[in-house]
């Protein structure tokens, strides 16, 4: 499970990637509140997610609350591009979740992730794309950050997080290639060549962004990683653009 609140706020401007307005959010060192739903910390390593919400396109209720205790939190912010312009900073990347919602009436409970990106542009502006995937096996995190720069210069990212805290980087496998997605997304990943990786679902699929999960094999274990693929080129492109308040309206 993946939970992202992300405000931007260069100074004297707010911005959020939410479809409310700025007059619906709220935030504190403590919370961040968007419209009726909310993220609160219960104590020191403990957050709280209140789900309070509308489906779309269809229009049903959704509601309930995520307990995240993050366990293990690392202080550690990771530079994306060569000018110092998109940082990402995983938080607690051994966290557990446990979700209980009433509309509709499910729970379950399972390994979960928190992160944070800043940045002091518009992403389309410093990558061309990107791709990423976080996997979980023996309780440690590996992820995998790959990126495309606007200039073309590559960047990347293999680090393995664990739950008494450490850490350390890794050299990644070579490149892979996955199919594509419905709407011709490319995907690939890092995996040995007699270890090959393969989607196992799509999880969403939208003109410029994937998410994934991937069947590999480690050390003759199989696993599973979250895998998502960004295109910012097609998602600067006029005609997604234009479908960008179908997906997301701007609500008063």
């Amino acid at each position: 499970m993946s939970i992202n609140a992300i405000l931007y706020t260069p100074a004297g401007k707010r911005w959020a990637m939410t479809e409310r307005g700025i007059t619906a959010i709220a935030r504190s060192p403590q919370n961040i509140t968007i419209g009726p739903s909310s993220l609160a910390y219960d104590n020191a390593d403990v957050l709280i997610v209140t789900v309070d919400e509308w489906t779309v396109p269809v229009p049903r209720r959704l509601s309930g609350k995520i307990r995240i205790d993050l366990g293990a939190m690392f202080d550690e912010c990771h530079s994306l591009d060569d000018h110092g312009r998109h940082h990402w900073r995983p938080i607690a990347p051994c966290a557990h979740a446990t979700v209980q919602f009433d509309r509709p009436g499910l729970a379950w409970q399972g390994k979960a992730y928190v992160d944070m990106n800043t940045g002091s542009e518009p992403l389309e502006t410093g990558f061309r794309g990107w791709t990423w995937s976080r996997e979980t096996a023996s309780g440690s995190t590996r992820i995998l950050y790959d990126l495309e720069q606007r200039d073309g210069a590559q960047r990347g990212i293999a680090v393995e997080y664990r739950p008494d805290g450490s850490m350390q980087h890794f050299a990644p496998d070579p490149p892979q290639r996955l199919s594509r997605t419905g709407w011709l997304v490319p995907r690939a990943t890092r995996a040995a060549p007699d270890r090959q990786a393969r989607v196992l679902r799509t999880l969403e699929d939208t003109p410029f962004y994937s998410r994934s999960v991937l069947g590999l094999q480690r050390e003759g274990v199989l696993a599973n990683a979250v895998h998502e693929s960004v295109d910012l080129d097609r998602f600067a492109s006029r005609w997604v653009q234009m479908l960008l308040p179908f997906k997301m309206p701007r609500r008063p």
